[in-house]
């Protein structure tokens, strides 16, 4: 039976120092770390350096979460929109140098001019995500969408049904089950586009905020979830993105998956 590959985020450790981050990662006996490229870990080409190099002492995988914080891929100010670009390009470049498996990038958000042009919003975030992929696809990086929730303009699998339809690329989905569930979408994400998952942010909550629970501390159906997609013959990676109870998550899943 596939069974997907399980690892941590470092968003549970992102009020730490780098330095800390970097030197306790072997200790988590993890193979697969997700790091964030944002706050107190922001990468750049020294710091990416270093993540490479104690990938090679201790045979790590990484993916990276792009940057997120005042990131908007639909900035109606061009300025800022370029600005936002060229910070995502960055990120893309460091995630090369660590040879990372895949780098993870959201939607845009809706702004306060939103409503005065309807539409538009769809479609400057269509055509930045195409410059995203690009760039990375030419970069040698594999790049993926993660699905959100309000004010971002891809919320529902619908929506990702519907961009799929009008772009025909072939980026995958990267299936947050805390803005899923947020959304009502958990189930609809699993039934109609399993195919398109590419990898999945593990995480709880209670329905109504992105509170990054442990697995099991939230109302998510985590026995549903493994069932469908283990139909899917799901045999990716699954990376827990809790802000606590990490451990303990990690064998709620082993457990599901066994």
């Amino acid at each position: 039976m596939a069974k997907p590959t399980l690892g941590i985020s470092t968003l549970y450790c992102l009020n730490q120092p780098f330095g800390r981050m970097i030197a306790e990662l072997p200790s988590t006996k993890e193979t697969f770390i997700e790091i964030i490229d944002d706050g107190l870990h922001t990468l750049n080409k020294q710091r990416a350096k270093k993540l490479k190099e104690l990938a090679q002492s201790y045979s790590l995988e990484y993916s990276v979460h792009a940057p997120f914080a005042a990131i908007n891929i639909v900035n109606p100010s061009k300025p800022l929109l370029t600005a936002t670009l060229k910070r995502l390009k960055q990120s893309i470049q460091n995630a090369r140098v660590m040879e990372a498996k895949l780098w993870i990038f959201h939607p845009g958000m809706k702004t306060g001019i939103s409503m005065i042009y309807p539409g538009m919003d769809w479609k400057r975030n269509t055509q930045s995500i195409r410059t995203i992929f690009t760039y990375a696809k030419d970069n040698g990086i594999e790049a993926a969408l993660e699905n959100v929730m309000d004010p971002f303009i891809m919320k529902t699998a619908q929506d990702f049904t519907k961009f799929y339809s009008e772009t025909n690329e072939d980026i995958g989905l990267v299936l947050d089950t805390g803005h899923a569930n947020i959304t009502a979408q958990l189930d609809n994400f699993l039934t109609d586009l399993p195919h398109k998952i590419r990898h999945i942010h593990a995480h709880d909550n209670n329905g109504k905020y992105d509170e990054h629970l442990g697995i099991g501390y939230g109302n998510i159906d985590w026995k549903n979830f493994a069932t469908k997609l283990k139909k899917a013959s799901y045999d990716k990676t699954i990376v827990i993105e809790a802000a606590e109870h990490v451990k303990e998550s990690k064998q709620t899943l082993e457990d599901l998956f066994r």
